[in-house]
């Protein structure tokens, strides 16, 4: 099977598309040992030897897959502390792999792991704004006060102001339950939101990323690949 070159490049997570052409114009890419300046020049992942600085870039096909995420363990590759997400997986190209964005160590849900660079650099790009969705358990009751605040942006305690998020009431009382949209990702940016209005999250679990659920017959801890479809919901943005 062959591909373009500068396709092949980046599916490898070399960079972008923009900044692979720079790499493969600028004389950074040998094919077969010989330096190659054409961007769409055709590979083949099984025949063809590519270096970039002089370093191979092996092919390999991207792996796609959906982490049910357990409280206490790092969204990390490796962690000299803590177990990381990637202590949870079996797979026999685990060592490529690393996670797409990060959950809290205390935060449960979906989480994705892939060593495909190009969507990952796409779904965590800022100009994106990929919408995530989390269910919480809020101490404190919230009302249409609290979602109307949320759609206008809520000002952390450090003093940046957070984009419009959609705040859904499940149930209200002395713990609320509640769904919240966000389209960034600033460090435990849920728990400061609702501590910007004198509540505190007691549970979150991350239930949505872009157009991407987690499959609620996961366990905890539990995965799975991803199925094709699932995997365009995800290259739509």
């Amino acid at each position: 099977m062959s591909m373009r070159l500068d396709k092949y490049l980046s599916n490898m997570g070399v960079g972008t598309r923009r900044e692979v052409k720079k790499l493969i114009q600028y004389g950074k890419v040998m094919v077969n040992e010989e330096v190659v300046k054409i961007i769409d020049l055709k590979v083949s992942e099984e025949d063809d030897h590519i270096k970039v600085y002089g370093k191979t870039i092996g092919y390999t096909a991207n792996i796609y897959i959906m982490l049910n995420k357990p409280a206490g363990c790092v969204t990390a590759t490796h962690d000299l502390k803590d177990k990381t997400v990637l202590d949870l997986i079996n797979h026999k190209r685990k060592k490529d792999l690393f996670p797409i964005g990060r959950l809290d160590k205390d935060t449960e849900g979906l989480l994705i792991l892939t060593n495909d660079g190009q969507l990952a650099h796409r779904l965590l790009s800022p100009k994106k704004h990929v919408p995530k969705v989390y269910y919480a358990r809020i101490k404190g009751c919230v009302t249409l006060a609290d979602c109307k605040r949320f759609s206008e942006g809520v000002t952390l305690e450090d003093g940046y102001t957070t984009m419009p998020a959609k705040l859904e009431i499940l149930s209200a009382g002395s713990e609320s339950e509640i769904h919240i949209t966000i389209h960034e990702g600033k460090f435990h940016q849920v728990k400061r939101m609702f501590e910007a209005v004198d509540k505190e999250v007691i549970y979150l679990k991350r239930i949505q990323m872009g157009g991407l659920s987690l499959d609620p017959n996961l366990r905890l801890s539990g995965y799975r690949e991803l199925r094709e479809d699932e995997v365009q919901a995800l290259e739509t943005f």
